[in-house]
C-alpha cells in the first residue's frame, strides 16, 4: 500500500462509516494500522470489544523529553434527519472543500496527526520523545471502549506523558475585528441528572389541578427563567484577559467586564450578539433532553422522570452546582446524580508557547489564545493520569464559515488545504518538542 497524501487519507477515513451508535470503527481503524505498519511504524491493537479497537502507534524519540501523546477519534455522530448538499460518507471535494462526516469532529484531527506521523518517518525525523498516536474509539458517547477502557485498563500505556494534542483549537475566529487562533486548555465538566417527580395518580377522566403534570411543567419553567450565577473560574479568567489584551476600547473593557459577577449579567442582557457565545464558559448549564412517565392514555401517571445535560464550569464540584438548584427552585422533584465527569486539575500552560509560535509563524496576522471549550472531549479521561491536553487541529478557514455550527451538523466540510495546513504544524511540533 504506498502511502496516501493527506487528503486522500481524509477521504478514506470519512468513507468508513463509523457513526455512533453502534460505532463499528473496527475497519477504520484497521486501514490506519495498515498504513502505518506499511511506513515502519509499530503498532498495536487494544480493545473492550473486538469490533470496537483502539490503535496505539509509537514514534520511537531521542529520549531527551517524555512521550508526547496524540489522541484523536475516529467515530462519528449520526446523519439522520439531516439534508447534506454532498452524501455525508462520499468525501466529495467541490467548491474548495471536503464534503463529509468527520471532517472536522474528527477524522480531519487524525489526518493531521496520522500524516505528520508517516512524514517524520520518511524524513527520519527523530523528536526529543517519543511521539504516541492514540486514535480511538467511542468518543462521541460513553468513551466505555475508548478512552475511558484504556485510561482505566491500561493506563501503563501512557507512561510518563505530561501533554497531549486532540481537538479543538488552532482554527481562526474572529472577535471585534481581531484574528485569533483559539488553543484548548481546558473544558466543561458534563454531569448526567435526573429530577423524579412523584403524586398520586389517577384515572385520567377526572379533573385534576396542581397534579404531576403541572408540577413537571412548573419546573422546567422555573428552569427556562433561571439565570445561574456568573463565575470566572482560573482557565476562564486566563483566556478572557488574553482576548482584552488585544483589543481596543470599548470591547477590552466589555471583555474585561465579563470576569466581574456584578457587571456581566447586564452585558450579556444588552450585547448577547457580540459575546452571548462566551456565556456559557462563565455559567453551569442545564438543559432538559429527555422525559420518561405515563404507561396509559387513560391514567394520571404517578410518577415522572426529567433527564437534564448539565456541563459544569471547570473545577467545579457537583454539590455546588446542586446547591444552587436547591437555592433557586420551587419544587419537589429529587435530583439524582447519574453520572458525573472527573474534575481536571487547573491548567498546565507548559506547552502553549511552543504551539502558540507555530501558529503566529505560518498567520502572524492572527494571535494564539488559551481555550475553554464548553463542551467535553476524551481530555477529560487522559486529565485523570494527570495529562494536559491541548485542543490542536490547526486549520484556516475562510470567514464566511462558521466552525463552531459545522460539528455535528449537516455540510460539516473544511477546506481542501486545511489538512496540508495542518499536517504540517504537527510535523512542526514533533521537530520543535522539548517536554
Amino acid at each position: 500500500m504506498a502511502i496516501p497524501n493527506p487528503l486522500e487519507l481524509l477521504q478514506t477515513l470519512i468513507r468508513f462509516d463509523t457513526t455512533n451508535p453502534p460505532g463499528n470503527e473496527i475497519t477504520c481503524i484497521q486501514y490506519i494500522d495498515r498504513v502505518l505498519q506499511e511506513a515502519g511504524i509499530d503498532t498495536q491493537l487494544i480493545a473492550r470489544d473486538p469490533n470496537r479497537p483502539n490503535l496505539i502507534a509509537r514514534l520511537p524519540g531521542r529520549g531527551e523529553a517524555p512521550p508526547l501523546l496524540w489522541q484523536g477519534h475516529v467515530d462519528v455522530v449520526t446523519v439522520e434527519g439531516q439534508t447534506w448538499t454532498h452524501p455525508p460518507f462520499d468525501a466529495v471535494i467541490a467548491d474548495g472543500y471536503i464534503w463529509g462526516r468527520g471532517t472536522i469532529d474528527m477524522k480531519g484531527g487524525v489526518t493531521m496527526m496520522i500524516s505528520a506521523m508517516l512524514r517524520a518517518k520518511q524524513d527520519g525525523i527523530v523528536p526529543a520523545g517519543d511521539i504516541i498516536l492514540c486514535v480511538l474509539a467511542d468518543e462521541e458517547n460513553t468513551a466505555s471502549f475508548g478512552a475511558k477502557f484504556l485510561v482505566k485498563e491500561h493506563p501503563e500505556l501512557f507512561t510518563g506523558v505530561k501533554y497531549a494534542l486532540s481537538e479543538f483549537g488552532g482554527v481562526n475566529t474572529s472577535i471585534a475585528g481581531q484574528k485569533f487562533y483559539p488553543i484548548q486548555i481546558a473544558e466543561k465538566r458534563g454531569v448526567h441528572l435526573v429530577a423524579s417527580l412523584s403524586g398520586p395518580g389517577g384515572h385520567a377522566s377526572g379533573i385534576f389541578r396542581g397534579d404531576i403534570m403541572a408540577n413537571t411543567g412548573a419546573l422546567l419553567n422555573q428552569l427556562d427563567q433561571l439565570h445561574m450565577p456568573v463565575i470566572p473560574t482560573p482557565a476562564v479568567e486566563i483566556m478572557l484577559k488574553a482576548i482584552a489584551e488585544h483589543l481596543a476600547f470599548p470591547a477590552k473593557a466589555v471583555i474585561r467586564n465579563l470576569l466581574n459577577p456584578t457587571l456581566a449579567p447586564a452585558i450579556f442582557q444588552l450585547a448577547q450578539s457580540a459575546v452571548g457565545s462566551l456565556e456559557p464558559l462563565l455559567r453551569h448549564t442545564i438543559n432538559a433532553t429527555m422525559i420518561r412517565g405515563g404507561i396509559k392514555r387513560n391514567v394520571i401517571p404517578s410518577k415522572i422522570d426529567l433527564e437534564f445535560d448539565v456541563r459544569l464550569l471547570p473545577g467545579i464540584s457537583t454539590d455546588s452546582f446542586l446547591a444552587i438548584l436547591q437555592r433557586e427552585l420551587n419544587t419537589t422533584a429529587e435530583f439524582t446524580v447519574l453520572s458525573e465527569g472527573p474534575i481536571a486539575p487547573a491548567p498546565n500552560m507548559g506547552m502553549f508557547d511552543l504551539l502558540a509560535g507555530i501558529l503566529s509563524e505560518s498567520d502572524p496576522s492572527g494571535i494564539p489564545i488559551p481555550f475553554v471549550l464548553q463542551a467535553v472531549t476524551d481530555a477529560r479521561f487522559f486529565n485523570q493520569l494527570g495529562i494536559q491536553t491541548y485542543g490542536f487541529t490547526p486549520m484556516q478557514l475562510p470567514p464566511e464559515l462558521n466552525f463552531a455550527a459545522l460539528p455535528h451538523a449537516a455540510d460539516e466540510r473544511i477546506p481542501v488545504e486545511a489538512v496540508d495546513y495542518g499536517t504540517a504544524a504537527y510535523i512542526e511540533v514533533a521537530k520543535r518538542y522539548r517536554g
